[in-house]
């Protein structure tokens, strides 16, 4: 993560709450108190006028005596009286104890689930869309150290999604259990241990919106009181191809696979059932995949290509906006035909098959096994003639030569010590970058210019309404092109 210690008091606090683990992720029920009643600690809350939104659950306001103080359970414009729940030197967190003014701005969300799933629902929508294009000028600002101006020209309006609601191909749901421990499946909120059980999600497409309370159930008939060593669950469903996809995330040993793949049939009407079978954990280290019935893999239609996708492997969640940065994408590096161009963390082929199609030469490089796997099966069904390397990119980079234009779409930590001098040392006329994460973007950003290559322009895509999270398709050229 970005080092805040160079920074102002504002950006450190902002970033420091913003990379918590600690952090609740679920908007906090406001309080119905009288106004001058005192907050749950004991102590009076201090009122607060709420500015923004911060990259995180959390709105920033200030406390009477100027500290920073971000605030779970409001949205800009309202006037909250504020619990503290710490403080530090520089700034402090707190909750919305109770809503004296209410924002314009303030929604009545269509679910009180309390999971943490979509923490900015209480915030309008196009609210939302105008907060997160500050959240990207702002990263530009304080980690690029942009002046204000330029970054202000350079990000354009935030790209809305059609869909507000139900827009998720796919729900990741945690296994837990209930007070009679019997098994529930939903979301453990950011920071938090227990998972808060669901019965349905409205943010998922309509055909898995009522996968945990179904799935739920069949589990349970499933298990007959015995552990399968179930630590997760995956719906992937697309409207687009009418596929649906269970994937069982569990740990070595038996399980019973016929009775799985009879049982799950019965609950929600899928095309695929397979188990994954890996380590519990934030690494997931996958030991192997088991097709127990149907297809063994899920396909979605993206931007005119046909992509089958194995259970651990990658794909953006937002179908229709997907879509979107690959016109970007296009858009920005104005390939012609014949030009030699890298797709790095190609995944499964969404950027590369477009750019196939439009008459580059395409080297792709993936690092996932089942991504390179999906890939190599994506171009054969489409008869694209691809170079595909399975190998890491910081590594694999400098032996691609002279290349005229560059994809790169990485993790949310961004790209690696010393890939961007590699990307400059191949000389593209343009690169564009994908990113998930506006900070680890601005910190390669500044890297970029320091290379020659000028950002010419930032697009925030909205592929996650209802949160704090926002894509960005930048543009930059290298200088004298």
């Amino acid at each position: 993560m970005i080092d805040t210690s160079t920074r102002n008091d504002n950006a450190a606090s902002d970033r420091s709450v913003d990379t918590a683990k600690a952090q609740d992720a679920a908007a906090p029920e406001v309080a119905t108190a009288p106004a001058s009643a005192p907050c749950a600690s004991g102590a009076p809350g201090e009122v607060v006028p709420i500015e923004r939104m911060s990259f995180g659950s959390a709105a920033v306001g200030h406390l009477s005596d100027g500290k920073t103080v971000f605030v779970e359970g409001a949205v800009p414009g309202d006037v909250a009286r504020v619990e503290l729940t710490e403080e530090k030197p520089r700034f402090a967190r707190g909750r919305a104890a109770e809503i004296l003014e209410a924002s314009p701005d303030r929604v009545a969300p269509p679910c009180a689930a309390g999971c943490g799933g979509c923490p900015w629902a209480p915030l309008a929508y196009e609210a939302q869309l105008v907060a997160k294009r500050a959240n990207v000028v702002d990263a530009l600002v304080r980690t690029a150290h942009m002046d204000a101006a330029r970054a202000e020209a350079l990000v354009g309006s935030c790209v809305p999604s059609k869909r507000q609601w139900g827009y998720r191909n796919k729900l990741e749901l945690s296994c837990g259990a209930d007070g009679a421990g019997r098994l529930i499946l939903g979301m453990r909120p950011e920071g938090g241990a227990d998972v808060v059980s669901l019965d349905a999600c409205p943010l998922a497409h309509r055909n898995i919106e009522g996968a945990p309370k179904a799935l739920r159930g069949a589990l349970r008939y499933l298990s007959g009181g015995s552990d399968l060593g179930l630590f997760r669950v995956g719906v992937r469903g697309s409207l687009r191809t009418r596929d649906v996809e269970i994937a069982l995330w569990t740990t070595p040993g038996p399980f019973p696979r016929a009775a799985a793949a009879k049982t799950l049939a019965s609950a929600l009407k899928n095309t695929s059932v397979v188990r994954v079978v890996a380590d519990p954990g934030r690494a997931r280290k996958v030991k192997k995949v088991e097709a127990i019935s149907g297809k063994g893999c899920w396909e979605e239609e993206v931007a005119e290509s046909r992509l089958l996708l194995s259970a651990p492997s990658f794909a953006q969640v937002n179908t229709a906006q997907a879509e979107k940065l690959v016109e970007l994408v296009l858009a920005g590096l104005e390939v012609e035909a014949g030009d030699y161009v890298a797709d790095l963390y190609a995944g499964a082929g969404t950027f590369t098959l477009p750019l196939a199609r439009a008459g580059a030469e395409v080297v792709a490089v993936e690092s996932a096994g089942s991504s390179v796997r999906d890939l190599r099966r994506n171009a054969e069904r489409a008869g694209a003639d691809i170079d595909i390397i399975g190998g890491d990119a910081a590594r694999e980079l400098p032996e691609l030569g002279e290349l005229d234009a560059f994809v790169v779409d990485p993790p949310r930590a961004g790209l690696a010590e010393g890939v961007v001098a590699s990307i400059a040392a191949a000389s593209p006329r343009r690169v564009a970058y994908v990113s998930c994460d506006a900070s680890t973007w601005a910190r390669d950003a500044a890297r970029f210019e320091q290379e020659g290559y000028r950002l010419i322009r930032a697009t925030p895509v909205d592929l996650f309404p209802q949160t704090y999270h926002v894509e960005v398709v930048s543009i930059f050229e290298r200088s004298g092109s």
